[in-house]
């Protein structure tokens, strides 16, 4: 079966991903949206280099998704931030499956109007947290659902990146269509795999942000409180050297169990494992909305993070003041 897929947001990101997809005999890049005359023509000539068919290209999404009914099953959309609630509500609305990319939206109210619109309209949506589909990181999970480790007791985690000078004078440390600073942006990665492997709602917390000169917040701690009483903090730093990552440990009443935030690697004791990285994840979405394999990266999560982060912006905003979830 070929996936004929479409594009909104034909940025660098989704141009790396189609330097893969393109060459794939299984997924046929056939439309692409994108505002920018320069990011568009790039993304189309990747697609040519790695010897697939120009896709057709749109300057607005809303056309894409009319022109393209019955030409096209589903789409990935790689827009900023602030654009991704109503992008993917476009989408499912037209009829398409959407693989929608990190951080799926950014707030509640946009998790809960994607939420509702995938169960009435039945589409598959896949979210594109390297955590959320790695197999090392629901493996976990389902280990501690049957028992494996005991109770949840408690969750630190960190992580950290040279993203100040990284993302200087980008789309991402502006407000206006990021959504939130580093924070949201790579420390997503960290706030979804928590909400992935506590498998609880968080009812409570209590959230610090120090922007350090930036329009966003470059430096965030938190400390929470899950449904199932297990209490969990959160430190991101954005300023710093060069490299990028982050330490997630999950300390259970038989066991201590240490993750990275994109679910690269596993710690159990002291035995150490290697796992999958799905940078590319559309052969992930392809089984998925071909039922062979149970949506890993889901809007429920996606809703779960979503109510965590406007927990945390209206916390800091407070200067601390504990807010319920």
């Amino acid at each position: 079966m070929v996936l004929r897929l479409g594009v909104i947001g034909a940025g660098l990101k989704a141009a790396d991903y189609a330097r893969g997809w393109a060459a794939m005999p299984e997924v046929q890049i056939v439309a692409a949206a994108e505002v920018s005359t320069g990011s568009l023509e790039r993304f189309a000539g990747v697609c040519e280099a790695a010897g697939a068919a120009r896709p057709e290209g749109f300057a607005d999404a809303d056309a894409m998704l009319a022109t393209m009914q019955g030409k096209m099953d589903a789409v990935y959309v790689s827009t900023p931030h602030v654009f991704h609630g109503a992008n993917a509500l476009a989408v499912v609305e037209a009829g398409y499956d959407l693989l929608l990319e990190k951080p799926m939206v950014t707030t509640q109210d946009e998790a809960l109007k994607l939420a509702e619109a995938e169960k009435r309209t039945g589409r598959t949506v896949v979210i594109a947290f390297q955590g959320g589909l790695s197999p090392l990181i629901h493996d976990t999970r389902d280990r501690a659902r049957r028992g494996e480790f005991g109770e949840l007791v408690s969750v630190n985690t960190s992580i950290w990146e040279g993203w100040k000078d990284n993302y200087a004078g980008q789309w991402k440390q502006d407000p206006a269509i990021s959504g939130g600073g580093f924070m949201f942006d790579t420390g997503a990665h960290m706030m979804n795999t928590v909400c992935v492997l506590a498998d609880s709602e968080f009812v409570r917390l209590s959230a610090f942000a120090n922007n350090r000169g930036l329009r966003v917040d470059l430096a965030t701690a938190v400390a929470a409180r899950l449904a199932n009483g297990a209490l969990v903090t959160f430190n991101a730093a954005g300023e710093g050297p060069p490299g990028c990552a982050s330490a997630i440990t999950f300390f259970y009443s038989k066991a201590i169990v240490r993750v990275d935030a994109w679910g690269k690697w596993r710690e159990i004791a002291d035995i150490r494992e290697e796992g999958e990285v799905r940078d590319t994840p559309i052969q992930t979405f392809m089984a998925v909305r071909e039922g062979r394999l149970d949506n890993p990266s889901t809007v429920a999560n996606g809703l779960r993070f979503a109510k965590l982060w406007d927990a945390i912006k209206a916390s800091a905003a407070q200067d601390g003041t504990a807010v319920d979830v």
